[in-house]
């Protein structure tokens, strides 16, 4: 079997993050009606996947989500499923899942981690992480991600998929969609792309008697539910054990079972772009590698064998770090909104921002009170700026690290621990600069 796949973040990361109930920012979000939920609309299906697929060869399948999609869950058992239903067929997987992320990085990264690899039909995991923002947030980011996909590879199918947390129970059990997954669907059936809703059949499943959300697997809890042979989906309530993820995955399976007897004549996605869903959509974000010409001062650039290459780097590309005083990067856009793809950690430091010769007041610390440990972030340096003309841009190391205090509750002895040398320095680390424009240059 060959993989494409990319490793999967720390298991701790992940876990952390995606219970984020938004990786967007949250915003007063716009009403949208009621909508129906169904465990799948076929809508155009997948006509190029299966025809691909029947011909027999080599086929790609992509896993754009979070951690949820980037544990050993649905997304192997669903690969392994293909397998086995259609052995003519050698199946590679891309492995493009990020945890505790949404659409808004998904939408940036997506060329880097998924196109480049030319799949066949990729799978949207954002639901989740997306709860917490506006439908017009999530809008202009997922119909990013599906412009992006269909103006590089046209007959590349794409498959919006809704998985589980606690707290959409109530919406699913009166056979509604939670806003995120709604707000999908309104675009889903706008470009006509097909839909899977594994959250509904773990919410019917509970309403059955057959299924608890979470509970941690010694505890009482856990033990009752066994004996009366329910299913513990989570410990959780966010992250399925692999009895949750089973569940995923026969969702899933049916619906591909149903949709591959379709007569599935194949389809050039590009056609449907003529209308857009919303005017100001991000299909123009991109990400860039950071460009040496554009560091100054004496930035480390770090090696294949350092310990946060080996981690982030295949993610990150390579790995900038900056911790003294005066090292800078300092770059001109043309565009509306820009952006760095860096890591938080113990050691961050903080950034000082100037934009357009003005600089901000805030500084913003690669450092908060989940940093017992590196983590990929974005560092969000402008937005709302005029697109049609160039900015400049400058980020600095600030001389001064941030207060380690907000990680005290993680630290058994924060008093000792936080004078320790991990919880000292000012890095800067950067992997990339995300913008939403069409060129960026070094000053």
């Amino acid at each position: 079997m060959t993989f494409l796949a990319r490793p999967v973040i720390l298991l701790a990361l992940a876990l952390f993050l995606a219970t984020q109930h938004s990786a967007l920012a949250a915003e007063p979000a716009t009403e949208l009606p009621p909508t129906k939920a169904q465990l799948q609309i076929q809508r155009d299906g997948l006509p190029n996947f299966f025809t691909k697929v029947k011909k027999g060869g080599a086929v790609k399948v992509a896993y754009l989500g979070g951690s949820i999609t980037a544990a050993r869950g649905w997304r192997i058992f669903t690969r392994e499923w293909l397998a086995k239903q259609f052995p003519q067929t050698q199946f590679s997987e891309i492995n493009a899942a990020i945890g505790g992320t949404g659409s808004d990085l998904g939408v940036y990264r997506l060329d880097r981690d998924v196109l480049q690899h030319q799949p066949d039909l990729m799978f949207v995991e954002f639901a989740v992480n997306d709860g917490g923002a506006a439908p017009e947030q999530i809008w202009k980011a997922m119909e990013g991600i599906v412009r992006q996909t269909w103006v590089r590879l046209p007959k590349c199918d794409i498959c919006f998929v809704y998985t589980f947390r606690v707290g959409y129970e109530k919406e699913l059990s009166q056979g509604l969609l939670p806003r995120a997954a709604s707000a999908d669907e309104k675009l889903a059936e706008h470009y006509r792309i097909p839909s899977i809703n594994m959250a509904l059949r773990t919410v019917q499943i509970a309403d059955e008697g057959k299924l608890i959300y979470k509970a941690d697997p010694d505890s009482t809890e856990a033990k009752t539910a066994e004996t009366k042979g329910q299913i513990v989906f989570s410990k959780d309530g966010v992250h399925p054990v692999e009895a949750g993820h089973r569940i995923y995955t026969e969702v899933i399976s049916k619906a591909l079972k149903d949709w591959s007897q379709s007569e599935n004549t194949p389809i050039d996605h590009s056609k449907k772009l003529a209308t857009t869903f919303v005017p100001d959509h991000w299909q123009a974000a991109q990400m860039v590698a950071v460009d040496p010409a554009m560091l100054h001062g004496d930035w480390k650039n770090l090696p294949p064998e350092d310990v946060l290459m080996k981690k982030f780097g295949k993610r990150l590309g390579q790995i900038w770090e900056a911790d003294q005083p005066g090292q800078s990067i300092s770059f001109r856009f043309r565009g509306s909104t820009v952006k760095l793809y860096d890591l938080l950690g113990p050691d961050g430091g903080q950034a000082i921002i100037t934009v357009d010769g003005v600089r901000q007041k805030k500084l913003i610390p690669r450092f908060d009170s989940y940093c017992t440990y590196h983590r990929i972030a974005t560092l969000k340096v402008a937005s709302g700026l005029d697109p049609e003309k160039f900015h400049t841009i400058k980020i600095e190391v600030h001389p001064e690290q941030p207060d380690r205090k907000a990680v005290s509750h993680r630290l058994k002895d924060p008093e000792k621990e936080l004078q320790g040398e991990k919880f000292q320095g000012t890095r800067l680390r950067i992997g990339g600069i995300q913008f939403l424009g069409d060129k960026i240059e070094a000053l």
